[in-house]
């Protein structure tokens, strides 16, 4: 079974869809390959550096307190850490080209898992690439390497191309999932939800193999 995941570094559903996804494949068993694709909540760099709360409070209002509070509690149900008042805001187009260059690694999931932490627990500005050749190194990967890689234009073909196809697919939120090319599931779904979605993909797919 292959696993395309559009989702975003400093979106919080999508650390949670994250895990949650994780603990489902344990579940259910089978041959999953997992592949996570790029996609940009906010591709504009004007509020870059500033505290992630205090921008999201001006774009949303009130209501802020109490969807960090929701999404708090229920990522320490999954043993993640947000602290919202530490994260800072960032434009995450350099994160998700390191992401595309630990892929050639075969290490993007530990990547991605490591600048989200680092993003909502650690409180570090993806928006430096000092820091995300320090969050490479904190992977056991080589830290010049990967800042020689983020001051080139390396990785940026493929990002691009991972924003097309999310326009294609008519993707305006995350995590999103394509599960063999064909079948979509949007957002954090609990894990038992996305366990019995596998399931029946997998039946549906041995079902249309024996046809």
């Amino acid at each position: 079974m292959d696993i395309q995941v559009w989702s975003d570094v400093v979106c919080p559903w999508c650390y949670l869809g994250k895990r949650r996804l994780e603990a489902a494949i344990a579940q259910f068993g089978g041959d999953v390959t997992v592949t996570f694709r790029a996609f940009q909540l906010d591709p504009s760099r004007i509020s870059e550096g500033r505290p992630a709360k205090e921008v999201a409070a001006a774009k949303f209002g009130e209501q802020v307190g109490q969807r960090y509070a929701h999404v708090t509690a229920l990522g320490a149900g999954e043993g993640l850490r947000f602290d919202f008042d530490r994260a800072i805001t960032a434009n995450t187009f350099d994160s998700h080209r390191l992401i595309a260059w630990a892929a050639g690694q075969e290490r993007q999931a530990e990547m991605l898992e490591a600048l989200q932490r680092a993003h909502f627990s650690d409180g570090l500005d993806l928006g430096s690439h000092k820091v995300l050749a320090s969050v490479a190194w904190s992977i056991g990967l080589d830290a010049a390497a990967a800042g020689a890689y983020l001051s080139s234009e390396a990785g940026t073909g493929a990002v691009h191309a991972d924003l097309a196809e999310a326009r294609e697919l008519g993707i305006s939120s995350v995590p999103f999932f394509v599960i063999d090319g064909k079948y979509a599931v949007q957002g954090a779904q609990e894990t038992s939800s996305l366990v019995s979605a596998l399931h029946e993909i997998a039946r549906r797919e041995a079902v249309d193999a024996g046809r």
